[in-house]
């Protein structure tokens, strides 16, 4: 269904995700990298040129502003919140993306990678978008609608209400975020700069999707130290830090508790990178479970084999550090549904049937709930994120605009 937002919210996604705002987890910075500045930047000026108030950007390098209630009467104060990096999976630099328009449904191909396809026989979800204008990138790159669709649907969402004062909504409240794709998007003085009664992230998939239960994550650190020695005079010697960090990995589970081995509501432990030498190596991992206590069994099952590991090499020194990252949202969300049922009544509104099935991963609404500000999650549309096939289609993104305006009328109304 096409809507009078779909060329606003094309062009501004084309323009957004040429931006490169890429995020580093091993930067100690935030945000991570400075190219998150441009798209900053671009989004204060932004926001100044269509009459924002209040518009700044932290120095924790958060964009916030306020779009002014329309009401008289006291209304809550309502938060839309995306974030500007795309993530560090795969490359990001030089994203050429690519209107598809009217899509045939057929398989789309790539010009920058001939060998790829985006099939509708492969994703059921594209095979339903017949007609749409699909957004991709060129084969090299992701496309970073995760999350700048969001951002895209929240600068045209301010844009029609601060031009149309006749609508009526209380105060809007809207934060841009940098670092949510290394689990740092929500700095600790987010929730009172922002000042929202509850809030909304706007970081979703498919139209209808609005999700109030998300993974409980935790990261954690592997180092070890071997012995390192010329290995012409190895031969009972050298302790080999690879060797040990491949048998930490072979060591924990295979066929079960990984990414590619488990589904619905199943946790896993995944290692996301490893560097290093025979002398030193470090590596990483990151924890997921819908369930505390599942979070905590696999976080005491990780330094159950590095202890094993260790007693098996006693010359060697491994440690383990376990950091928290963010908890399922349910656990606060679950004692006040009010945001969760605002977002289903604007989604029935909209004309499209709402749906709640837990995110296998977690958005800046997990930090936020956690902390004091209920903030489930609304769709975007965006699909296959963190890879070259990723894509969007414009008229979900405008399904989106159109519930966030109903949303924005019936949270005045409470």
């Amino acid at each position: 269904m096409k809507t009078e937002f779909d060329a606003e919210l094309e062009s501004r996604l084309l323009r957004y995700t040429a931006i490169d705002s890429q995020s580093d987890p091993a930067s100690p910075m935030s945000p991570s990298t400075e190219v998150q500045f441009d798209m900053l930047n671009l989004l204060v000026e932004e926001l100044n040129g269509i009459g924002a108030s209040d518009v700044r950007l932290t120095d924790y390098g958060t964009v916030l502003a306020t779009i002014p209630a329309t009401v008289e009467h006291d209304a809550p104060v309502m938060g839309l919140l995306a974030h500007v990096d795309t993530a560090p999976a795969f490359n990001a630099t030089g994203v050429k993306p690519r209107v598809h328009r009217a899509y045939d449904g057929q398989p789309i191909l790539f010009p920058d990678a001939p060998d790829l396809r985006l099939s509708p026989d492969d994703y059921p979800y594209l095979a339903s978008k017949e007609g749409h204008d699909i957004i991709t990138a060129s084969g090299t790159t992701l496309l970073g609608a995760d999350d700048k669709a969001g951002v895209a649907i929240i600068m045209t969402v301010a844009r029609h209400l601060l031009a149309s004062p006749g609508i009526p909504h209380g105060p809007i409240r809207l934060a841009f975020t940098p670092d949510e794709e290394i689990g740092r998007g929500v700095h600790p003085d987010l929730p009172a700069d922002l000042g929202a009664d509850f809030a909304f992230t706007l970081d979703g998939g498919a139209v209808g999707e609005i999700e109030y239960e998300t993974f409980s994550a935790d990261g954690a650190t592997i180092r070890i130290e071997g012995v390192s020695i010329h290995p012409g005079t190895a031969r009972g010697k050298l302790v080999n830090a690879l060797h040990l960090a491949a048998k930490i990995v072979q060591t924990l589970p295979q066929a079960t508790m990984t990414p590619e081995t488990t589904a619905g509501r199943e946790g896993f432990i995944m290692v996301t990178d490893m560097k290093g030498s025979a002398a030193t190596a470090e590596m990483h991992f990151i924890l997921r479970d819908f369930e505390r206590d599942g979070l905590a069994a696999k976080g005491a099952l990780l330094q159950e084999v590095c202890a094993a590991v260790q007693s098996g090499e006693p010359r060697a020194r491994i440690t383990c550090e376990i950091t928290p990252q963010y908890r399922n949202m349910r656990y606060w969300l679950e004692n006040d549904m009010t945001p969760v049922e605002l977002a289903h009544a604007a989604t029935r509104a909209a004309g499209f049937e709402p749906r709640s099935e837990p995110i296998r991963g977690g958005t800046d609404g997990s930090r936020l709930t956690e902390m004091g500000v209920p903030c489930p999650n609304v769709f975007t549309g965006m699909q296959n994120l963190h890879g070259p096939l990723e894509w969007i289609s414009v008229q979900d993104m405008g399904a989106a605009t159109r519930t966030c305006l109903i949303l924005a009328r019936r949270a005045a109304e409470r």
